[in-house]
């Protein structure tokens, strides 16, 4: 027998038994780079082992809970290229999670192929449904195969103090001694696999959550149905249903039926539910679809990209379908891409005038229509930057009918031709070119329209690019002009001539640079333009390190399509993923009410002159961290963490406040420090929790961070489940807080 129980797998499942017997498949690096390798499921059933057909060579491994997603078939660049040589049928891509490469594997038979994409599917499920306790008891057991040297599955007191180091855990000899004896069950002198689970747990008393426990347990023992409330009314803050909503908790979370048949629960049971996901900091109606969707796209935020072609940086990078399938993955909506005359007829994709690869517009346009709605069901904008001659933009417009057909937008929707933009309700299952047209929508319904007029076809003004690309007015052909229905890219001029003139389907690009100036001195103005049509803002031509500019400003100021940089890891993405991790991934967050209406004054600097301006006080007690990743892997090093709480949102709400450092812990560090804020516009504000590691010489290492809309917060003790530097998740890591909210200044 084979695989742990807990995957709940029986041994008969053939795909897993095939996986474990192991197969030689081709690894494919580029259309010449293709060589045998042997591929097989280790025994934990959550690691692949692989090695190269030549004898003494070294193996590696990788972890199941590393593979993000399984595509089958011609789905990568690399596989694309040699699709002449290999059949669809026996090839596909591991996709990695954060920045790792792919996995091309081209597999001897169809057959051979299907097992091991269904296998791989089936672990990946499996894990992703273990719930906190089984992670916690899989992450135990993967530091134990980690450390256990000799492989013989067991383990001295030395290789434990060792192990507890590489855990990020200093802590006292006697102490450890003393646990290490009283799990050695068998007196053995070593532990086992569970005595080393029953060590860690040991080791892992919360202390913190033992003495909330005690504070409302009656007897001692549990909480009583009685107790468990009051702790939902005084230590969770809740109103609502709070006596069904104990008697649910402890259906849910209880992990002893003695205790569930009396209606109450242990320790065990109150720590599965502070550890879940109802224990956290995220409310969970707001993780659903629960926003208003049938109002005009003005009025949302929309999760943007910003040269989306790109992998990496914009000199250099290389451009990959791959990139777009990340972006739509993640939940953009809007994506960019810059077209120029390729070779044959046909368009290419990248970043013009620098040494990025170019893809074609047909791959690109085929892979948007194979993801675009795999995330959410609202519509996607292609926002495109066209450099090409009138025919291949004829070539454009023929892939975008042909590849996309129904999904492409061609015409208004019935009855909403003058009445203002329609909603992502309306839009479902649609793609929107966003570009220059050659008159208006008006026209285009009456049908009177001249061919090809002189236009100017790109908006952008990218500082780098222009100076080699002189703007000539360059012709726009019909065929794309027509595909251009809510989204006309024009010039802006004025807020004032805006108002008058401009249209509900025109929207103008603006760099982030200008869109600031435009802040700083019509604040106000630009809000009312925002609740009327779509803005777009870019980065600087300048940031050719793909490197951020801060979204929330311009969020402020109610600007929709904000577009940065998806491919770099940075504050100013989190904030991005912070911001569209509520109301069910979906890309769209409806702005707040003051930011939709005609009627309604708000300017971001002056937050105190709105009506209905009403502050908020926060306060979060940090108490503790939980088995914080190293970030240093120096022999023997350990984190010293700090906790930094960063408010972004209106200028007057900027701000941030940190924690002490504690010496040498990441593994159960305890602060209990309060820190406070005022917020003036809570509907705009966003909550950013960083752990650092304290250095005193250098700047401090980024250890993890959690960012997510003040509006989405649940009061009370609550567990914060980091993630790493480019948004994954990192189990076990968290920080435990506690959370109050209260009106006035």
């Amino acid at each position: 027998g084979y695989c742990p129980q807990s995957l709940g797998f029986t041994n008969m499942d053939a795909n897993l038994q095939s996986m474990h017997v192991g197969a030689v498949m081709r690894k494919v690096k580029s259309r010449t780079w293709k060589k045998q390798r042997y591929f097989r499921l280790q025994d934990d059933c959550a690691t692949i082992w692989y090695k190269s057909k030549k004898a003494g060579n070294a193996h590696s491994t990788f972890s199941i809970s590393d593979v993000e997603a399984i595509r089958e078939g011609h789905q990568s660049e690399v596989l694309l290229s040699i699709a002449g040589e290999f059949p669809a049928d026996r090839c596909f891509t591991l996709v990695f999670r954060g920045r790792r490469n792919n996995l091309d594997l081209v597999a001897e038979s169809a057959e051979e192929a299907q097992s091991w994409v269904k296998g791989m599917r089936k672990l990946i499920e499996s894990l992703e449904n273990m719930d906190e306790q089984e992670k916690l008891d899989q992450w135990i057991s993967d530091w134990f195969k980690k450390a256990d040297k000799n492989g013989d599955g067991r383990m001295n007191f030395k290789e434990v103090r060792d192990l507890l180091k590489m855990m990020n855990m200093d802590m006292n000899e006697d102490h450890a001694h003393r646990l290490f004896t009283k799990a050695d069950k068998s007196q053995s002198g070593t532990l086992e696999d569970d005595e080393f689970v029953l060590f860690y747990k040991m080791l892992t008393q919360r202390e913190e959550v033992n003495k909330i426990f005690q504070e409302y347990s009656s007897d001692g023992q549990t909480l009583s149905l009685r107790d468990l409330e009051e702790f939902l009314r005084e230590g969770q803050l809740e109103q609502e249903r709070v006596q069904e909503h104990a008697m649910e908790l402890i259906e849910r979370y209880e992990p002893s039926d003695t205790a569930k048949t009396r209606q109450a629960m242990t320790i065990d049971g109150f720590l599965m539910y502070l550890l879940s996901s109802e224990g956290s900091v995220f409310k969970p109606a707001m993780q659903q679809l629960y926003q208003d969707m049938s109002q005009p796209l003005c009025h949302y935020f929309i999760s943007s990209s910003h040269n989306t072609y790109l992998m990496g940086d914009q000199f250099r990078g290389s451009s990959s379908v791959e990139a777009y399938i990340r972006a739509l993955k993640r939940g953009c909506r809007c994506v960019e891409v810059d077209s120029w005359d390729g070779p044959n007829g046909e368009p290419v994709v990248y970043h013009g005038h620098t040494f990025t690869s170019k893809i074609l517009f047909r791959d690109v346009i085929t892979v948007i229509g194979n993801y675009a709605f795999k995330t959410s069901q609202y519509p996607v904008i292609l926002s495109i930057e066209n450099h090409c001659s009138v025919e291949q933009q004829r070539t454009m417009a023929l892939h975008l009918t042909r590849i996309l057909g129904d999904k492409l937008l061609r015409n208004t929707l019935e009855g909403k031709a003058y009445s203002g933009l329609p909603s992502p309700e309306d839009l479902k299952g649609k793609i929107l070119l966003k570009g220059k047209k050659i008159g208006g929508l008006e026209e285009s319904l009456s049908g009177v329209v001249e061919d090809s007029l002189a236009a100017e076809v790109s908006d952008e003004d990218d500082a780098t690019v222009s100076v080699c690309a002189q703007k000539s007015k360059q012709r726009l052909s019909k065929e794309l002009s027509d595909c251009v229905v809510y989204c006309k890219s024009v010039r802006f001029n004025s807020f004032k001539h805006s108002s008058v003139h401009s249209k509900f389907y025109e929207i103008s690009s603006f760099t982030e640079s200008k869109a600031k100036k435009h802040i700083k001195d019509a604040g106000a103005e630009f809000v009312h333009h925002n609740a009327r049509q779509l803005t777009r803002v870019y980065p600087n031509g300048i940031r050719t390190d793909s490197s951020n500019f801060n979204p929330q400003e311009m969020w402020n100021a109610g600007c929709q399509i904000v577009a940065l940089n998806v491919q770099t890891a940075s504050t100013e993405m989190d904030l991005n993923d912070g911001l569209f991790s509520q109301n069910g991934r979906c890309g769209y967050v409806l702005k707040p009410a003051f930011m939709r209406s005609m009627e309604k004054q708000f300017d971001p600097d002056h937050p105190e002159t709105q009506d209905g301006y009403r502050p908020v006080k926060l306060a979060v007690e940090v108490i503790s961290g939980q088995q914080l990743p190293k970030v240093n892997l120096k022999e023997g090093s350990i984190v010293d963490p700090l906790v930094r709480l960063e408010i972004h949102g209106v200028l007057k709400d900027q701000a941030k406040q940190e924690t002490r450092y504690i010496d040498n812990n990441g593994f159960n560090p305890v602060w209990r420090e309060t820190l406070k804020f005022t917020i003036h516009v809570p509907e705009l504000a966003l909550v950013r929790f960083v752990v650092e590691d304290h250095d005193k010489t250098s700047k401090n290492d980024f250890i993890g961070q959690y960012t997510l809309p003040f509006s989405c917060i649940q009061q009370g003790y609550r567990h914060i489940h980091l993630l790493s530097k480019d948004g994954t998740s990192i189990p076990p890591s968290s920080l435990f807080v506690h959370i109050r909210i209260k009106e006035g200044t």
